[in-house]
């Protein structure tokens, strides 16, 4: 089982972008409001997850300041909890992180594999689940010629590396 969620299921995860550059949605949900009706939306259509993240992570994106992330996100955070609504924070910033579960985020999900400045603490402290995901570089230049020699097999050590890592910070594997 992961974030109370029985693993023999399939799950579905609803992305809400409140980003003005969303790749996905052009932007449509940066107002709260509307955010958060998208977000009860695809609670109610069967999602399990309603990924929130306020930081555009789309190649290229350039990055906004912490403050900036925490105003797009904590009001939609706190709408959804308020309706019992199981949230992600999409986020790679230790105080977002911070932030984002004190005000009801349930699960930690980091495009950056929690290699950020007091993430990994960060992840830890919260006592939520993580997922940790795998990207080359920044949102800026993570498609300025990246290459592997393999990638199936680099991201599986990259994962694995990061995982490890965790598990050594104290977060328990079977919240990974």
């Amino acid at each position: 089982d992961f974030a109370g969620l029985k693993m023999d299921n399939t799950h579905l995860m609803g992305i809400l972008n409140v980003t003005p550059d969303s790749f996905f949605d052009g932007g449509r949900n940066l107002n709260a409001t509307s955010a958060i009706s998208e977000g009860k939306s695809m609670w109610a259509r069967g999602a399990s997850i309603i990924d929130v993240g306020g930081e555009s992570t789309r190649p290229g994106a350039k990055p906004i300041s912490q403050n900036q992330e925490l105003a797009r996100i904590l009001p939609v955070i706190a709408g959804l909890s308020d309706a019992n609504i199981r949230i992600s924070v999409d986020t790679r910033h230790a105080n977002v992180m911070k932030r984002a579960t004190v005000s009801g985020a349930k699960i930690i999900n980091d495009v950056a594999g929690l290699r950020g400045d007091g993430a990994m603490a960060a992840a830890l402290e919260s006592g939520v689940p993580v997922v940790i995901m795998h990207m080359k570089g920044t949102p800026e230049n993570m498609q300025v010629d990246p290459n592997y020699r393999f990638a199936p097999i680099e991201i599986f050590q990259f994962l694995k590396m990061r995982i490890d890592k965790a598990i050594e910070s104290g977060i328990p594997a079977s919240s990974i």
